[in-house]
């Protein structure tokens, strides 16, 4: 029952939502109709119509706030009094079509005027369905800081003036490449946690792949929303293999490849494959592209670098930045050698990478094959000590330890 109230939330509240323009009375209405549906479904079985229950039920919620407000506040008085009731009455719940909202909530809950980190709430919040502990949870926040930032977030929507529609069509490229940017952040801080005693936080990584399919089924001919999708599940598919039976990290070179998920990697094989035949070529889809040569290969050893260097080439005229020349220094490293790896690092030893363990890993790793033992275990070292995640820090210190 809870992932088909999970499923159907976010139709309910984008119906309200259109329907009245409130998004955080529509949002506490369609809360209450979940908690109504859980008990009434639990006692005595689930409805022949589902949506259509959670729809009407949100209704009256909606109008039973609307009424309380407008009696303790004169001016809601005046609004609900100056409001067609039959605008207030959900009509009978097999004449509304049904529509599909999702596009316009996630473009909502992504609004701009929020931060990346409000975003991420709000969506999860709205679109994902999950309850605000259960996001608190995942982000390792107190439940009361989570919940006052949905609050804030909420608020702040409002000020904006945020409303639920498209975009304008000029903007939606935009408006829609922060909504992949944030299902991107929700499934990262699941497959590399930045901070805890886990590696990987499964409830995240699923959370991300479910909400870009559904968003994939909205914008089925979207190449970057196919792409993010692709990419989602060809890294996803080498997670049960990324820990060890204690939860440390296993890298690439060590993982059980018989482990990795193969319907997963299908699946991601095909989207990209259709998508970078079929529309322009986007970050997300070379990325997806490089995911899936590495899903192709039977080992470290037989992986097709040379493609995946050019691929990182093409990737960094398509959107450059710090971590892409990372992980192309390990490519340049694989494909000429580490001294060519080791020279493109110097141009990132000043920019915002320059404290991160990611980096100095990397350039312990380029330092090992260039025949400097010394220094990568130095680097290894320094890498473990920076690293917020205690199974990073743990596999980062047994490859200093092999050196010294």
């Amino acid at each position: 029952m809870a992932d088909l109230l999970r499923e159907l939330a976010p139709q309910v509240l984008g119906g309200l939502v259109r329907r009245y323009g409130d998004f955080a009375r529509a949002e506490d209405a369609v809360q209450e109709a979940l908690l109504a549906a859980f008990r009434s479904w639990t006692a005595d079985g689930v409805p022949e119509h589902p949506p259509s229950w959670l729809r009407t039920v949100a209704a009256r919620r909606y109008v039973d706030q609307v009424r309380a407000d407008a009696a303790r506040q004169r001016r809601e008085l005046a609004l609900l009094a100056a409001t067609p009731r039959d605008a207030l009455v959900a009509p009978p719940a097999d004449t509304e079509p049904a529509r599909d909202d999702l596009l316009e909530l996630f473009f909502l809950c992504c609004h701009p005027a929020l931060g990346p980190a409000a975003q991420v709430a709000l969506t999860l919040r709205a679109v994902g369905g999950l309850t605000t502990t259960e996001i608190a949870a995942a982000f390792l926040v107190p439940e009361k800081t989570m919940a006052q930032r949905i609050v804030r977030a909420k608020q702040r929507l409002r000020a904006a003036g945020a409303r639920f529609a498209p975009p304008p069509g000029s903007e939606q490229p935009a408006r829609l490449a922060v909504v992949l940017r944030v299902l991107y952040l929700i499934f990262n801080e699941g497959y590399v946690a930045s901070s805890g005693p886990a590696l990987r936080r499964v409830d995240l990584t699923r959370q991300a792949v479910r909400l870009t399919r559904r968003l994939h089924r909205s914008l089925p001919d979207d190449g970057e929303v196919a792409g993010l999708l692709a990419l989602l599940l060809l890294t996803e598919a080498r997670g049960p293999a990324r820990t060890g039976p204690e939860g440390d990290l296993v890298p690439l070179a060590d993982q059980d490849r018989s482990r990795w998920d193969r319907s997963a990697i299908a699946e991601g094989t095909a989207l990209v494959t259709h998508a970078l035949s079929t529309a322009p070529v986007g970050p997300y889809q070379v990325q997806a592209a490089i995911a899936a040569v590495h899903a192709e290969a039977s080992s470290v050893a037989d992986t097709d670098w040379p493609q995946i260097l050019g691929l990182y080439e093409l990737l960094e005229r398509l959107a450059p930045g710090p971590a892409v020349t990372l992980n192309r220094a390990v490519a340049l490293g694989l494909v000429h050698g580490p001294a060519a790896g080791l020279a493109l690092l110097d141009g990132l030893a000043a920019g915002p990478l320059a404290a991160h363990h990611r980096l100095l890993a990397v350039r312990a790793f380029l330092l090992e094959r260039a025949g400097e033992p010394q220094a990568a275990a130095q680097g290894w070292r320094e890498a473990a000590r920076l690293a917020g995640s205690l199974p990073e820090r743990r596999f980062l210190d047994r490859q200093a330890a092999r050196l010294e």
